[in-house]
């Protein structure tokens, strides 16, 4: 047995227990709720939460469950985009990004970009919106030019 192994290693997190941790934070940010908030929720303090989105704790079968259903989302949302590297599963060729960059989850993992998104979701003008994606993308350094109704 590799108990040992296990002990040396309690305090770092686990790739998996460290994704799924993740997306609770992105869905619970998407979702403007607090740590707090959500522990009442589930009947947990928000330091337990804090662990859980960074990882520490492992979530159990039925906490996952509980969470599903208090962030509104599939049990398998938890599981969505882990890299293959984590999974230690091969992506079949076609069925995935080239290069397996996660950007989007990783934009949204941040408090600024889940303001910048739902700010930007309240601009009704397109002409506006687009102005506003030519403006980001300069700053950035990208050159490519925006296509309409992209």
């Amino acid at each position: 047995m590799d108990d040992g192994d296990d002990r040396n290693n309690s305090r770092r997190a686990n790739p998996v227990d460290k994704h799924v941790g993740e997306r609770v934070r992105m869905r619970r940010m998407l979702l403007g709720m607090s740590q707090e908030k959500l522990g009442e929720n589930l009947g947990l303090t928000f330091q337990q939460v804090q662990k859980y989105e960074k990882g520490v704790n492992r979530i159990g079968a039925s906490r996952l469950f509980d969470l599903a259903q208090v962030l509104g989302v599939p049990i398998q949302f938890f599981y969505e985009n882990m890299p293959a590297s984590v999974s230690g599963l091969v992506a079949v060729p076609g069925m995935s990004e080239p290069g397996g960059e996660n950007y989007v989850a990783d934009f949204l993992s941040s408090r600024d970009s889940v303001e910048l998104n739902k700010a930007f979701a309240r601009i009704t003008d397109p002409r506006v919106r687009r102005s506003i994606v030519d403006m980001v993308k300069s700053v950035a350094g990208d050159d490519t030019p925006t296509v309409a109704g992209e």
